[in-house]
């Protein structure tokens, strides 16, 4: 008996509408492969590397002599300046409130010499000699990242975790040299059951993705 050819999925599948003069489209660097060709399927739901790396910085004047350590971000961590001031001065110790980049009282403070772990945030501030004085302040600035897309990653703090396009065409990023595609970001409708997710993604992490690609216009739809 021979053997069935199985057909994958066109343009057709996937992409029910979209807005003239391919508004719809738009050009992305897919990420680099890590020890591995990264290899993205045609419908293949993508997230983009908004963030870059976060660093903490005592702000000049400071009375007290600790120091703000390693700094890992959250899923909601902002771009921009974080700033961590000193409300509670105590021998060995202190406790400082933190502000994120749009001047919002983030709902947890930062103790001396404790892991901060927060969602957007996470460092540890040592204390040191002199002890912390009321006022004593720390910067962490959360860099941009280079924009570069992969398949949408739920576990990620970069923004990958975010839905931000459709991938219309299959992509081979070779192991360290990234590869240039075509996405569907804004204006269109797409049909949900031919969308290429990450292994292991839940139902609630696929209605959660869908509903930030509605954000940009892109709906769902088996027919259109």
């Amino acid at each position: 008996m021979p053997l069935m050819a199985t057909e994958g999925n066109h343009l057709g599948d996937i992409v029910k509408q979209e807005a003239q003069g391919r508004y719809s489209r738009e050009a992305v660097t897919v990420l680099a492969g890590a020890g591995q060709a990264r290899v993205l399927e045609i419908g293949s739901v993508l997230g983009r590397i908004t963030k870059g790396a976060a660093t903490a910085a005592a702000v000049a004047g400071n009375t007290g002599g600790g120091a703000a350590g390693a700094v890992t971000l959250g899923a909601k961590a902002k771009l921009g300046a974080y700033t961590l001031t000193c409300i509670t001065a105590a021998a060995g110790g202190g406790v400082f409130k933190v502000v994120d980049p749009d001047g919002i009282r983030l709902g947890n403070d930062l103790t001396v010499g404790q892991a901060y772990v927060g969602d957007h945030i996470n460092l540890t501030v040592s204390d040191g000699a002199p002890d912390f004085a009321v006022g004593d302040k720390f910067t962490v600035t959360v860099a941009g990242g280079a924009g570069k897309a992969k398949a949408v990653d739920f576990a990620a703090t970069d923004g990958s975790q975010q839905a931000a396009g459709v991938l219309i065409a299959k992509v081979t990023a070779p192991d360290g040299v990234d590869a240039t595609g075509v996405a569907i970001v804004r204006d269109a409708v797409i049909a949900p059951s031919k969308l290429a997710w990450p292994a292991g993604a839940t139902s609630d992490q696929k209605t959660a993705a869908l509903a930030q690609l509605k954000a940009l216009g892109i709906i769902t739809r088996e027919e259109a």
